[in-house]
C-alpha cells in the first residue's frame, strides 16, 4: 500500500473544508480529479474517509481517526526544508568536545554559554579527558574537537589543526595558613623549598608538566615531588588536605575549596596554552560553526 503526501494533503482540504467544491478551490484545481485521488486514498486504506450525500460530506470514524495524523505528516513535510538548511548551516545538529580539566575554569564556560545562545538546537556532547586520550579520540574520530593543552605530536600535526585560545601564568596552590605565605600577596617558591609538590604525570601533560619543573629550576630548585594526579579537582584536593603545594594555571584560582589559597610567583613564569584542536578532514557544518564562533572571538 503506497500512500502519497499529495493524497493527504488533498484528504485533508476536503476535511477542513467539508466540500469538495470548496476544498478544490484551495487547491488550485478542479473538482473530479480531487474526487478521484480520494476515491483512490480510500482505495489504498480499504476503508471509506468520507459519507456522502448529494447536499453533504461528513468524516467517517477512519477518516475522523487518520485527520490529525494526517495534518501531521503534513506540518513535518512542510519543516523538512527548514531542518535540512539548518543541518547544512550548522544551526542543528550534535558536536562533540572534549576538555583537559583545567578549561573548566576558564574558557570552556563562556564558550558554551554563547554556542548555546547562537545554536540552542545543537546537542553538545561534553567529556572530560586529558590531552593524550583527546588527541587518541580524534585520530579515531570519536570526538569532533578538543579543548587540550599543546603540544601534538608530529603525527596528530599531520591530520589535526591547532589554535590557541589561551595563555596564562602558572601561580601557587597552596595549603591555607602556611607560615612562609602568611601577609604576601606574590611568593617565592625558595620559601618553599622542603615542602612536596603535587604534579600532574608528565605522560599526562608534558607541556604543564615541563613547565612547572622549569619554574623550580629558574629557581636554582629541584622538587620534591610527593604526588602526581591527572584531574585538576584531585590535585587541588591534595593540596587542601595538606599534602603538598602545586602550581597551576592562573584560572584554576576560579575553583574554590576550604584549606586552599592562590599566590601569584615572584618573578616571570612560563605560560601555559590551552587550544583547541580537531581533525582536518571533519566537514561537520557544526563544528565549522563553533570554529567560526571562535575566530569571531580571536
Amino acid at each position: 500500500m503506497k500512500i502519497e503526501l499529495r493524497q493527504l494533503r488533498y484528504f485533508v482540504a476536503v476535511a477542513e473544508e467539508m466540500h469538495f467544491g470548496h476544498a478544490a478551490l484551495r487547491l488550485h484545481m478542479t473538482q473530479p480529479p480531487l474526487s478521484q485521488t480520494i476515491q483512490a486514498l480510500e482505495a489504498a486504506l480499504g476503508t471509506q474517509l468520507f459519507s456522502r450525500s448529494k447536499r453533504s460530506i461528513a468524516l467517517t470514524p477512519a477518516g475522523a481517526a487518520l485527520l490529525p495524523a494526517a495534518q501531521r505528516m503534513l506540518q513535518q513535510a512542510a519543516a523538512l526544508p527548514d531542518i535540512a538548511r539548518r543541518a547544512a548551516s550548522g544551526a542543528s545538529g550534535r558536536l562533540s568536545l572534549a576538555f583537559v580539566s583545567t578549561a573548566d575554569y576558564s574558557v570552556l564556560p563562556p564558550f558554551l554559554r554563547e554556542f548555546r545562545e547562537r545554536y540552542p538546537q545543537v546537542e553538545i556532547d561534553l567529556r572530560e579527558a586529558t590531552s593524550d586520550v583527546q588527541l587518541e579520540e580524534l585520530a579515531h574520530g570519536r570526538i569532533d574537537v578538543g579543548l587540550l593543552i599543546p603540544p601534538l605530536s608530529d603525527k596528530a600535526r599531520i591530520e589535526l589543526d591547532y589554535a590557541a585560545v589561551l595563555s596564562e601564568p602558572l601561580i601557587l596552590a597552596a595549603p591555607k595558613g602556611m607560615t612562609a605565605l602568611r601577609g604576601k600577596n606574590t611568593v617565592a617558591l625558595k620559601t618553599l623549598a622542603d615542602v612536596p609538590l603535587i604534579i600532574f604525570p608528565r605522560r599526562i601533560a608534558p607541556a604543564l608538566h615541563d613547565a612547572i619543573l622549569a619554574c623550580f629550576r629558574d629557581a636554582g630548585l629541584t622538587p620534591r615531588i610527593g604526588q602526581e594526579a591527572i584531574q585538576m579537582q584531585t590535585i587541588v584536593g591534595l593540596v587542601s588536605a595538606g599534602m603538598g603545594i602545586a602550581l597551576v594555571p592562573q584560572s584554576v584560582s576560579n575553583l574554590k575549596r576550604s584549606g586552599v589559597e592562590y599566590k601569584a610567583l615572584t618573578g616571570k613564569t612560563p605560560l601555559v596554552e590551552t587550544g583547541l584542536a580537531w581533525r582536518r578532514d571533519n566537514t561537520s557544518p557544526v563544528l565549522r560553526a563553533f570554529l567560526e564562533l571562535l575566530r569571531k572571538k580571536e
